[in-house]
């Protein structure tokens, strides 16, 4: 081989490699093959955090479209159904161009019409929806074959709707048709009913039903045929219910009773009702899609409701069909149920999404500042060669670009999987927030960090760094916002309290705010009580505890990140616990008053005697206690006074005041009943048989002893403490006084009482109405089939479980679980990621002591003493962040929408209160989680070895 000028070796790749410069390799490609586990866990953290950003308004869209659905089913056709109507046509029109107005063709192009100016997001459900024409008054029907329960004829009202065929299958007979074009004249009609009008009013297939004329001969309805809805509860047959069942009316004068019933003629039949006086009227109805609805269209589907009942859509219709239209529904109302629900869970489940993703981003950060302080060293030196700060931050913005993008958009995807059936907008604004957050977390850390060219550091400590001037700026910048942000919720709250509104927005920023001040605060005071300590504990024998505090006093500067998120997450944990308890605990007491037990036996007449025995046998039943109610006693003072309407209890005082004290519903010793006699003894027989008497011989004379009793704080306002009489429904007579008052009782809700003994009530009266029962595991169908027909049975837990009615109460109380369990777990890689930054420091001191002397367990010791001071601070500051959160909040929240969804409940408003296993248990975690690692690691240190552990150190 030869060579060559440039001293190198001639061969085969002599020439190659002497030809042109050194290519070197890509940045980012060597920096993810030096550190690929860094950027694994990078990608991990970027797509959970991604995936979790992007499901939670996903989740949020599909229960409340569940529960807007739910709404809209609920609420009945009649409701939701949207009607038009005008009158008969104008008298000034022709008689046939009346007629033509009334058929089927043109009552066609009024529906039309009327769809058309259906505006989106309503939708009409075009095989529900119909038109007609009815008469609006309905006449007299005196055929004497027709169901008269008090003798009065029947009305009947006159239907010719689109579509009956479509509808309902024969049960007997045929459809009615309209052989001829029908008039105002025509003498005779076809017509069908429903099975139950059929059967109600006695209608058979070739009856002839007459209805009076109008100035003419009665019209005759001929019934060719019984049939049955196809379905029944649809808004064909229920948003007019008379076509489909008939209904009772009772006379308010006489209280006599007739029923209204409907004859459904052939849909081109209409003209005929010109000649009737049944003041005939058009008709359009329009059933709501309930299928296609969302809860983001709810400002939507309200305004495009108001245009059809009293806006442009009106106008429309009124146009192009009648002048005289008008609208009518209570659709507008059931939306607007739907909406008060939402508004008083969403900011609830707000809470929970600030302090979660609050939690989040500084878990974000805090990753990006462990990778900062890692490659430290390398940024430094890239700068002192040169490096300009934009390239760097570039390099550093497509590195971590590579791994976070893929990372986010593969937990989108997740997401998408996960929850489907939703917005995609809101997914993945959210996802890529977090995917942006990652990338520009480490290049902006970079930035403060190296922005000037720095060969060594210095110590950064809280002992030896103090805070610049900017940083107390911006800091007390915060601390005053923040501070006057939660001034404003509570005064808003106090407001929106008196007011009954649902409080402010930044209710939903509360939590966060409260976990900033204390950060703040907490950051720059808790290193000045361990230095006071360490001067004792240096007097004490042994180097492990003043070690460990003046370590923990002399603490890294940036502390701030992780203690803001331990304390956020700790304060969103113990709020989101106290929301949940709050809702359960009114869910269980509104049961409690409903119920008055466990379980409540009822019936409107007196109990057989043998049913208490029955019940109490029954598996599970540990008491029954019987009760006699009567809802409609007249309570006056004086025969020429007014009466007051009252529940009379009649109880027995021993069994029923120890049931009351352990519900906790008013309880009261058994003496507060008993009746005393005139000697001051107990005479109970005597007064009963002295009631009893004077009950049966006169009839509604008063009774001549005063029995005590117990009265609710109404009543007790109202009559004092003075004997009065109290009339029941069995025209007997007790006179007594008020001993006692109670707020409630649990043998009625929500009435006025009075509680007495039941041995100062006649034989009748006293007889049980009522069987309070407690015991646990309550067996419900065991109970029905002891308590037998006519009785009504109510479980505890039945009436409880009725209260989460609303798919939007079961999904917020999911969503709010979840986001404070993602919250946890953050708060928990918060800690993870805070040890795992000072463990190099760590392990190289714990080596180095241990050449010293230092055993095995010591080192153990020093390193749980030296965490414990700032796992304790996050912890009790936790608790008390989240015990001020829950107080200053607790003014403005309203659990009553989540816990019983608008339904009637008894026992008023539920209010947030704290909930002690909230606010100690996540504390108590973030303690067990901290001693956990640092035994963790000076076992792991320990198992390494002091001259393996020091050669890293040094490397460093």
């Amino acid at each position: 081989m030869t060579g060559t000028d440039d001293g190198t070796k001639d061969g085969p790749r002599g020439p190659a490699r002497a030809s042109g410069p050194r290519v070197p390799a890509p940045w980012v490609r060597t920096r993810l093959r030096a550190a690929p586990a860094a950027a694994l866990a990078l990608a991990l953290l970027v797509a959970l955090t991604a995936a979790l950003a992007a499901a939670f308004p996903r989740a949020v869209d599909r229960y409340e479209d569940a529960g807007l659905r739910r709404t809209l089913d609920d609420a009945s056709p009649r409701r939701t159904t949207v009607q038009f109507f005008a009158p008969r046509p104008d008298a000034e029109l022709s008689l046939g161009d009346g007629e033509n107005a009334l058929r089927e063709a043109a009552l066609r192009k009024g529906y039309d019409a009327v769809l058309a100016a259906v505006d989106k997001p309503l939708v009409a459900d075009r095989a529900q929806s119909s038109y007609g024409v009815r008469t609006s008054d309905p006449t007299d029907a005196s055929d004497s074959f027709l169901a008269r329960p008090s003798g009065l004829p029947p009305r009947v009202a006159l239907v010719a709707q689109n579509a009956l065929g479509a509808h309902s299958r024969p049960a007997s007979g045929r459809l009615p048709r309209a052989m001829d074009p029908v008039t105002a004249t025509t003498s005779e009609v076809e017509a069908a009913v429903t099975t139950e009008t059929a059967r109600t009013l006695h209608i058979k297939v070739g009856s002839v039903v007459h209805v009076p004329g109008l100035e003419r001969a009665p019209l005759a309805v001929r019934i060719t045929g019984i049939v049955a809805p196809r379905e029944p509860d649809g808004a064909y047959w229920m948003s007019t219910p008379l076509i489909r069942q008939p209904s009772l009316i009772q006379l308010p004068s006489d209280g006599g009773t007739y029923w209204i019933g409907a004859l459904l003629l052939a849909p081109d039949a209409g003209p005929v009702l010109l000649g009737t006086p049944g003041k005939p009227e058009r008709y359009w109805q329009v059933a709501p899609d309930t299928s296609g609805p969302t809860a983001h269209d709810m400002s939507g589907l309200a305004s495009a409701v108001a245009a059809l009942e009293s806006g442009p859509g009106l106008a429309r219709i009124r146009e192009r069909v009648d002048p005289l239209t008008d609208a009518t529904t209570d659709l507008d109302e059931v939306l607007s149920s739907f909406t008060e629900l939402r508004s008083g869970i969403a900011p609830l489940v707000a809470v929970a999404a600030f302090g979660a993703g609050t939690v989040a981003a500084v878990v974000v950060l805090m990753a990006s500042g462990l990778a900062a302080e890692r490659r430290r060293g390398e940024l430094a030196l890239l700068r002192a060669r040169g490096g300009s700060l934009p390239g760097v931050l570039g390099r550093l913005l497509a590195e971590t670009a590579v791994v976070a993008v893929p990372a986010g958009a593969l937990g989108l995807g997740a997401a998408l999987l996960a929850v489907p059936h939703a917005r995609l907008s809101s997914a993945v604004a959210a996802a890529s927030a977090v995917t942006v957050l990652a990338c520009v977390a480490l290049p902006v850390r970079a930035a403060f960090a190296h922005r000037a060219v720095r060969v060594h550091g210095g110590r950064e400590d809280i002992a030896s760094v103090r805070p610049s001037r900017r940083r107390t700026v911006a800091e007390l910048t915060v601390l005053v916002l923040a501070t006057a942000a939660v001034a404003a919720l509570r005064r808003g709250g106090a407001d929106a309290d008196s007011s009954g509104g649902s409080g402010d927005q930044l209710v939903a920023l509360a939590p966060v705010l409260v976990g900033v001040i204390a950060a703040l605060v907490l950051v720059r005071l808790y290193p000045f009580p361990l230095r006071r300590l360490a001067g004792p504990a240096g007097r004490l024998r042994g180097v492990v505890a003043p070690l460990s505090l003046a370590r923990a006093g002399r603490t890294s500067a940036s502390t701030a990140l992780p203690l803001l998120a331990l304390l956020t997450a700790l304060t969103t944990a113990a709020f989101g616990g106290s929301v949940l308890a709050g809702v359960h605990t009114a869910r269980d007491h509104a049961a409690l008053l409903a119920t008055g037990a466990d379980a409540r036996i009822e019936a409107t007449h007196a109990l057989p005697t043998a049913l208490p025995g029955r019940i109490r046998g029954t598996r599970g039943v540990r008491e029954a206690v019987p009760v006699s109610v009567a809802y409609r006693a007249q309570a006056r003072r004086g025969s020429g006074t007014a009466g007051e309407t009252a529940a009379l209890v009649g109880v027995e005082p021993g069994p029923y005041g120890q049931l009351s004290r352990e519900l906790g519903l008013g309880g009261f010793p058994a003496r507060t009943l008993r009746a005393a006699g005139p000697g001051g003894g107990s005479s109970n027989n005597n007064n009963s048989n002295n009631n009893n008497n004077n009950s049966n011989n006169n009839g509604s004379g008063g009774g001549r002893t005063v029995v005590p009793a117990i009265a609710s704080p109404a009543l007790a306002d109202r009559f004092g403490t003075a004997p009065f009489s109290v009339q029941l429904e069995d025209d007997s007579k007790v006179t007594m006084r008020i001993t006692a008052v109670r707020d409630v009782t649990p043998a009625v809700t929500d009435l006025d009482f009075l509680l007495v003994d039941r041995e100062a009530l006649t034989r009748r009266a006293a007889r049980p109405t009522a069987l309070l029962l407690t015991g646990g595991h309550l067996d419900g169908a065991a109970l029905r089939r002891a308590a037998g027909d006519g009785v009504d049975v109510r479980l505890r837990a039945e009436v409880r479980t009725a209260y989460v009615h609303s798919p939007l109460q079961s999904g917020a109380e999911r969503i709010y679980t979840a986001a404070v369990a993602a919250g946890a777990g953050y708060a928990v890689l918060a800690l993870l990621l805070a040890l795992v930054r000072a463990a190099p420091e760590r392990s190289a001191l714990l080596a180095r002591l241990r050449t010293m002397g230092l055993t095995r367990a010591q080192g153990r010791r020093l390193l749980v003493l030296e965490s414990l001071p700032q796992a304790l601070l996050a912890a009790v500051g936790g608790a008390l962040t989240g015990w001020a959160a829950i107080r200053l909040l607790a003014p403005g929240l309203d659990l009553t929408a989540i816990a019983v969804a608008g339904r009637p409940a008894p026992g008023g408003t539920a209010r947030l209160r704290t909930d002690a296993l909230s606010l100690l248990v996540p504390s108590l975690a973030v303690l067990v989680v901290a001693t956990g690692v640092a035994l963790a690691q000076a076992w792991w240190t320990g198992r390494r070895g002091s001259v393996r552990e020091l050669r890293a150190g040094d490397g460093r």
